[in-house]
């Protein structure tokens, strides 16, 4: 059995960045698992590369949430990156670091160490941002934060609806309130995709005392006497352990971290028991309050105006979409799938931006099927704090059995009329004088859609996962505010799973924060 003062389970933006910062002093020993791959397939660094790592096997653990009864039974594909970089190398690259508010509220709830006055030095700490150093930005770190590289007409068009809604214009959502529309800032580098492994951990995989081993699939913790003193996992057919002298991390992510932690035997001892596993801390906080944003698609088919829909409806459109990234690194290549962001309140008595926004200059069905053959946008709209809850467990003790994921989608009331009043607020967005000119036309969810009641119904057919679940080894529920584990010495998670309450925003920069953090207690405690 090898020994290490730090095993690192799970390869993605948090595992990245802990593996970076606890590998920089030499004297420690620090073990990388990662249950996916290597990250050199070339749709992985390509920006538009989502379109062909997503639901793809090589990339994607390829999960589904099981049948949603608020969403008429649907059950949704749910997207988790299977390589180094994990989610980062799969995701949407926008750069979004939530609300002040957000952080506060977690310092409220009990948690020192997480207000916005707290965490902001963090973020800007590991940036690398295209405008240089400033009050809320960096520059020389290790993330590349840029501008991105292409415009659409259409795109230009719905920022200046939103302009005349109300809605403040801006060019930076990340200083502490985003509430206004602008285009997205990303994770790119000179029209590259920049994941938390190209910042975070290829930089430094020459070092001596940091081993990285992809292909590891962990099976469980193990537990001695109280304390975590190591890590048992499956290399294909071969079975190894490795000893950690110091901590074992979790950070396998919001779906990854709690199932380990079941098959660990922490967790709701009535459940363990009955898949056969002995239960070790009686946790039933493990794999609850799973939130996530559910985004509803509403699209309009447009007239006199480019969207990528024409622009990749033929060979020769495709051609010249990849001849302009060959020589430039621009255009739709080079773009994230959502360009154009806005963020509003759902009603007046929102004290901050309780809706998000992804404007994109195409329209499709749903994710993974063809363009629709005519000029279309689409403008997905959000709840940025959902009130509904779930879970998401482990169905069996075999590390290979994928866990039942029930977000619990619109099971509030208040989710509901939220949902309701967004689709009400992009259409009147959509009804300004600045797109008139392109005579947009409702195909998604349908002006049909029009009562109360029914605006609810079509929510229920139109929303789908963007992919940010959170929360469920909270902090205050699961982890202490140093992200300890309760009841487990030497064993820590930390990612976007310790999150008591989900930000306003897209989660992966806030995650790659929690690590940054995390790593500073880990190396503070070890004195």
């Amino acid at each position: 059995m090898d020994a290490f003062d730090y095993i690192i389970v799970g390869g993605g933006s948090a595992g990245c960045v802990l593996a970076n910062r606890l590998s920089a002093d030499p004297r420690n020993r620090v073990l990388l698992l990662e249950a996916g791959g290597r990250d050199n397939y070339i749709w992985v660094k390509v920006p538009v590369g989502y379109l062909y790592c997503i639901g793809n096997p090589r990339t994607d653990w390829c999960l589904s949430t099981e049948p949603e009864p608020g969403l008429g039974g649907r059950a949704l594909k749910y997207p988790r990156g299977k390589v180094l970089g994990g989610c980062s190398a799969i995701n949407g690259m926008i750069y979004m670091r939530g609300q002040a508010a957000d952080y506060d509220g977690w310092r409220q709830m009990g948690l020192p160490g997480w207000s916005w006055d707290d965490v902001l030095p963090l973020f800007t700490g590991m940036e690398d941002h295209y405008q240089g150093p400033g009050p809320v930005h960096g520059s020389g770190g290790e993330l590349r934060v840029e501008r991105q590289r292409l415009r659409w007409d259409i795109l230009d068009a719905f920022r200046a609806a939103g302009i005349e809604y109300g809605l403040p214009a801006t060019t930076d959502f990340n200083g502490g309130d985003n509430e206004g529309i602008g285009y997205f800032q990303v994770t790119q580098r000179r029209g590259w995709r920049w994941s938390a492994s190209d910042a975070f951990l290829k930089p430094v995989r020459s070092r001596a005392n940091l081993r990285v081993v992809t292909g590891a699939l962990v099976d469980r913790v193990t537990i001695e006497d109280g304390r975590a003193n190591g890590v048992r996992w499956h290399l294909g057919d071969s079975v190894h352990h490795a000893r950690a002298e110091g901590a074992v991390v979790l950070a396998a992510g919001a779906i990854g971290s709690p199932a380990i932690l079941e098959r660990s035997g922490i967790g709701d001892a009535v459940r363990l028991a009955r898949l056969g596993i002995t239960p070790i801390v009686d946790q039933p906080q493990v794999g609850a309050n799973l939130q996530d944003h559910l985004q509803l698609r509403c699209a309009w088919r447009v007239s006199d105006v480019s969207t990528l829909n024409q622009r990749a409806a033929n060979w020769f459109g495709k051609a010249m979409i990849g001849l302009e990234y060959a020589l430039l690194r621009s255009g739709p290549m080079a773009m994230a799938p959502s360009q154009l962001g806005a963020f509003a309140r759902s009603s007046p008595d929102k004290a901050t931006a309780d809706l998000e926004w992804h404007v994109q200059p195409l329209s499709l069905n749903a994710f993974g099927e063809p363009l629709d053959p005519f000029p279309a946008f689409t403008a997905s709209v959000c709840n940025l704090r959902p009130q509904s809850r779930g879970t998401t467990h482990i169905a069996s003790a075999d590390p290979a059995m994928g866990p039942q994921i029930r977000p619990n989608y619109l099971a509030s009331e208040e989710d509901l009329r939220v949902a309701a009043q967004s689709i009400r607020i992009t259409r009147a967005i959509v009804a300004q004088p600045a797109l008139a000119r392109y005579a947009p036309v409702e195909l998604r969810p349908g002006a049909d859609y029009a009562e109360e009641e029914e605006l609810r119904a079509a929510a229920a057919q139109v929303g789908t996962t963007i992919f940010h679940p959170v929360g469920t080894a909270a902090m205050g529920r699961v982890v202490d505010p140093r992200l300890r584990v309760t009841g487990v010495d030497g064993l820590r998670v930390i990612d976007a799973s310790v999150m008591p309450t989900i930000t306003s925003g897209n989660t992966n920069a806030p995650t790659m924060m929690i690590a940054e953090k995390g790593a500073m207690m880990l190396l503070e405690d070890r004195g």
